[in-house]
């Protein structure tokens, strides 16, 4: 516990002792730096003692510094009221970077200002650094010394009257005896320089903006204004101005100038209406763009200036609107006004279908505005006909090339075997909505009902009904004739029968000739010299009948005895002359005459025939009998029938008949309506055998194939060959008859004709 007590107290006792030399110390220097003079407000402190350089500026602790010579009256001052001192007074200058300094103000030693000794400063061993001044020195009072800093010497003191806030800090403080004055910085004036020289304000030209900094007050010395301008606009002049001390600024302010685009023009067949807030086609103008109608804009419509030439966007361009081509719709045509390829704004395009479609949709589209059609493209529709139903015991078959029973749709129609198509085989729809025909029906095929040959019969068998096909006729004639033709018809598919009906002709025994100088007068029941015809015979005068005076054709076709000859013998009465009406010959036919006893005498006998074409009505030959007369009428050429034609609607016919309806001759000739075509020959003739020299043709639809153009060309040759052949063969026989009857070629007067006897031949000449 002692040794406690002793550190505390030995502690405490060393911190009051050092507390009390401090204190000494301090006392002893204000003691030292007691001797000062005073001058007005600037006062002036020596030490006592000698101190370094360094040291000697403890004055800077108690007073300003080191005294700072202001003037030439400042050290006759000094040097009259401090004591003079053997090794002098320490000054506040000294060498800085080889340069003299006032250190209190940090101000470069000038000319004017120097008080140098002779020969001084001369910087003796290169460190005489500080400065002392020569207090009441005999040789050089008042002068400046280069020294040591190291040597000791009394340190001059003094207390500025300057201050910190001393003249506004905008000037120099002027230390003066007794006082200070104030040389202001430039830019500042005042006694304490506490005003500050102003420029004015600036007067900015338009849109300038300007950012100004017053560090001393506004638009005064060392305020500074930077400018610049809004977006769009260049600065032209200086971009920043300052105040100068002269109350000046550095230069004029500057302007701004608008940045200028490209001017712009009204696009072709468009027009354009600007704003120009600054300048025309400057920064900040907009112009906006339309078109005349029928065009469009083509780019923006609003172009606005953003910078030196430069535009938002490219210049727009009004471009004529235009459609998507305007295709003409499949079987149909399309006409456009006007007629180009661009199918442009108020283009119009009309529409029309082919023969036989009906336009769906708009007649006519045009293009609008909006580059649209006002209507969609419409479409040819093929005409709708009336659903066909398959006739009873038909089949149909139907091509549809538009659509079911539409227009060109062609439906051909089959029978069942045994049936008969009646109307056309081939309807076709036609442009007009409708069949080519009516639909045809089916019926059973039949013939043309026969009829039983005269002096015959006929027997029938018809599994199908009356005449229809399938039937089957057998002919027979009655005792004493014999049947021409054939025995067995049968009716076919075609509608025909096998054959032309049989006839039954009576049997015919041979031709007798009147006995040389006489006569003969038959009675022919069937004709002559057929069966059951009786011939009586008679001599002239001065001959007598040798044989039968009468003979009779039997079935056998043989007379009933051989023909009488006239002998001569006792002398019969004379019979008187006398004549038989004169024959004529028929019209189309011929006439052959044997004239026994002077032109239509008695027993003359006339052979008739009749040209091709043409059959004979009536008997041939005719004899004149002794009663005057002749043994029948005088017979006809009619002319060849055919079968009368029926037509199968809507085939129609025209036809010349020059010998009669439907005979030798008649021509007739068909077509058919409007969309039909002719399947078959378009003309037929009736011919010399009574039959058409073609079937019936039929009306149907669509062109004839190259096989039915060629059988009905065959058909048409075969026949003009059949009639040329037989007008040359008829031509042969005429012109023989002719030899005949001229006399050319008499007949041998011993003539044999199958029975025995004698025949007179007017014709005859024995003459050599």
């Amino acid at each position: 516990q002692a040794s406690c007590l002793k550190a505390t107290w030995n502690w405490r006792f060393q911190r009051a002792g050092f507390r009390a030399a401090h204190l000494l110390c301090f006392s002893a220097l204000i003691c030292e730096l007691m001797d000062q003079r005073e001058v007005a407000a600037w006062m002036y402190n020596h030490s006592i003692k000698a101190y370094t350089w360094n040291h000697s500026r403890f004055c800077q602790k108690f007073y300003t510094d080191l005294v700072a010579i202001q003037n030439k009256n400042e050290i006759a001052y000094l040097n009259n009221v401090i004591p003079h001192y053997k090794s002098y007074y320490w000054i506040g200058i000294r060498k800085i970077n080889n340069v003299w300094t006032w250190v209190g103000t940090n101000k470069t030693l000038t000319k004017d200002a120097e008080n140098w000794d002779n020969n001084e400063p001369n910087n003796k061993q290169n460190n005489q650094d500080c400065v002392e001044i020569y207090i009441k020195s005999s040789s050089a009072p008042g002068k400046w010394n280069d020294e040591p800093c190291g040597r000791r010497k009394r340190a001059l003191c003094y207390t500025a009257s300057c201050q910190d806030m001393s003249c506004s800090k905008q000037g120099e403080c002027m230390e003066t005896i007794g006082n200070y004055t104030c040389s202001c910085y430039p830019g500042f004036y005042g006694p304490e320089c506490e005003y500050v020289t102003e420029c004015g304000e600036l007067d900015l030209p338009q849109y300038v903006l300007m950012n100004c900094s017053h560090p001393l007050g506004n638009f005064s010395f060392n305020s500074q204004c930077s400018f610049h301008c809004p977006k769009g606009s260049t600065l032209t002049g200086p971009s920043k101005l300052e105040c100068l001390a002269s109350g000046n600024w550095t230069n004029e302010p500057p302007r701004c100038v608008a940045v200028q685009c490209q001017f712009l023009e009204p696009p072709s067949k468009g027009t354009i209406d600007c704003a120009h807030p600054l300048a025309a086609f400057a920064y900040g103008s907009s112009c906006k763009f339309e078109c005349r109608p029928g065009y469009r804009l083509r780019g923006s419509d609003t172009l606005r200036c953003i910078g030196p030439g430069q535009w938002t966007a490219p210049m727009p361009a009004c471009e004529a609107i235009a459609c998507d081509p305007m295709e003409s719709p499949v079987r149909g045509t399309t006409d456009c006004s006007p007629s180009t390829q661009e199918f442009q704004y108020n283009t119009s395009c009309s529409f029309r279908c082919a023969e036989g479609f009906l336009l769906r949709g708009a007649e006519m589209a045009r293009c609008s505005d909006l580059g649209q059609w006002t209507v969609p493209a419409p479409v040819c529709q093929a005409l709708q006909c009336q659903d066909l139903p398959a006739p009873k015991k038909a089949q149909v078959n139907c091509s549809h090339p538009f659509g079911a029973f539409r227009y060109q749709s062609a439906c051909s129609f089959t029978c069942e075997e045994g049936l008969l198509l009646v109307g056309a085989s081939v309807l076709q729809c036609l442009a007009t909505g409708n069949w080519s025909a009516v639909p045809p029906e089916c019926k059973a095929i039949t013939c043309t009902p026969l009829l039983s040959p005269q002096n015959g019969t006929m027997t029938c068998v018809q599994p199908l009904g009356d005449s229809s096909y399938k039937s089957t006729c057998q002919f027979s004639c009655d005792e004493g004739f014999s049947l021409s033709g054939p025995e067995r018809l049968d009716c076919t598919s075609s509608g025909h029968w096998t054959g032309s009906s049989p006839t039954c002709e009576a049997i015919r025994c041979p031709q007798l000739s009147p006995p040389e100088r006489g006569s003969m007068d038959c009675s022919e029941a069937h004709g002559e010299f057929t069966v059951s015809s009786t011939c009586r015979f008679s001599c002239g005068t001065g001959f007598k009948l040798k044989g039968s005076t009468s003979v009779e054709c039997t079935t056998s076709g043989k007379w009933t005895a051989p023909p009488p000859t006239c002998e001569a013998g006792t002398a019969s009465a004379p019979t008187s002359e006398m004549r038989c009406p004169a024959l004529i010959t028929p019209g189309q036919g011929t006439m052959s005459c044997t004239h026994h006893l002077g032109t239509f005498g008695l027993n003359t006998t006339c052979y008739f025939g009749c040209n091709a074409g043409f059959t004979l009505t009536g008997d041939s030959p005719l004899r004149c009998r002794t009663s005057g007369q002749w043994t029948a009428e005088a017979p006809t050429c009619r002319a060849v029938k055919c079968s009368e034609l029926r037509i199968i609607k809507p085939v129609m016919m025209n036809c010349s008949n020059p010998w009669g309806n439907f005979s030798y001759g008649s021509a007739c000739t068909f077509h058919c309506p409007e969309g039909q075509l002719l399947s078959g020959s378009a003309r037929t003739a009736c011919q010399e055998s009574g039959h058409w020299s073609t079937t019936m043709p039929t009306c149907q639809a669509g062109p004839l194939t190259i096989q039915e153009a060629l059988t009905y060309f065959g058909g048409a040759v075969a026949s003009a060959t059949g009639l040329l052949m037989g007008g040359t063969l008829l031509a042969l026989l005429r012109r023989r008859f002719r030899q005949k009857d001229d006399g050319k070629s008499p007949l041998n007067p011993q003539s044999h004709l199958g029975t025995y006897g004698v025949f007179t031949n007017a014709a005859f000449d024995p003459s050599p």
